[in-house]
């Protein structure tokens, strides 16, 4: 086996690991925050362990950008206490949307013609997975409630996303570890902010446990050791497409544990997100070589 294809393998163990999230956090009978906070923590301790040049004091960077991220972090918990998880993953990934206004103000990056078209494509996919969406089920009990969630979600990983871009432009060699430290803060902040909502901490067996540290462990921290291995010998184009595989798998992993299903119009707005930010991608990666057209 080539080294690039073992990297592509390990790219994809992570999207795989990452697309437990929600069938996981339904998995355990602790509610929303005592997930959100219990994962943050074991997975700190995770990443903490295995990746050491992530271990170094906390810039402002990344602070801000952990901010973000475990406010995403949060979100993505309880609405999968709430709503169903390809709901929940589809709905997160509604992020390059509100890069439409987050990118001119920290980026100054203005969108191409081409990016507006995606968008309005994207949005005709979001409209059919609400529209189509599911009644109240022992797994989703709230759908609306955890929709609203799951969409706050994408504006969150929208301002992590674009956080991380902007570092990557303008910090210099020697920081280029405050994004690893700011996923760590990031989930110390989650794990701490949950907290005085999850407690107390009922007690309980391995059945509810084993789900939580599995998430902490596996989802969160074997997950992006996965992804800081895997992106090294794999083109940005490449790892994005291979990353597609957590919507379609927490939709799967969802149907085949749980039992939960989509309505033909879901299924429908599901390949129109999935189809569009596939196509934008590698359109984005094409035209780079080319000056950008800008919006008039």
């Amino acid at each position: 086996m080539n080294s690039t294809l073992g990297y592509r393998l390990v790219l994809l163990c992570s999207a795989l690991l990452f697309s437990t999230g929600g069938t996981a956090i339904k998995a355990t009978p602790f509610n929303g925050w005592q997930v959100a906070s219990l994962r943050s923590a074991i997975a700190a301790v995770v990443l903490f362990a295995l990746l050491p040049s992530w271990r170094r004091w906390w810039t402002p960077r990344a602070l801000a950008i952990g901010s973000c991220q475990a406010a995403t972090m949060i979100l993505f918990a309880l609405a999968n206490k709430f709503a169903t998880a390809a709901n929940v993953i589809f709905l997160q990934y509604t992020a390059p949307l509100h890069m439409l206004w987050i990118g001119p103000w920290l980026l100054k990056e203005r969108p191409r013609r081409g990016d507006l078209a995606f968008m309005t494509v994207l949005i005709a996919g979001v409209s059919c997975l609400l529209v189509g969406q599911q009644p109240a089920q022992a797994t989703a009990t709230h759908p609306v409630l955890g929709d609203i969630l799951a969409l706050l979600s994408g504006v969150t990983w929208a301002g992590t996303i674009a956080g991380l871009r902007w570092l990557g432009r303008n910090a210099a060699p020697s920081q280029s570890d405050d994004a690893g430290a700011g996923i760590i803060a990031a989930n110390i902040m989650a794990a701490v902010l949950c907290l005085p909502f999850a407690l107390p901490i009922p007690g309980a067996g391995p059945s509810a446990w084993a789900p939580v540290v599995f998430l902490g462990v596996f989802q969160v921290g074997l997950a992006y050791f996965c992804l800081t291995r895997g992106v090294r010998r794999v083109s940005a184009l490449e790892a994005s497409l291979i990353l597609f595989m957590e919507p379609v798998g927490s939709a799967a992993w969802a149907w085949w544990i749980h039992g939960e299903s989509l309505t033909p119009i879901a299924v429908a707005g599901c390949l129109v997100m999935l189809g569009a930010i596939a196509a934008h991608t590698i359109w984005r990666a094409r035209s780079r070589v080319l000056p950008a057209t800008e919006v008039a």
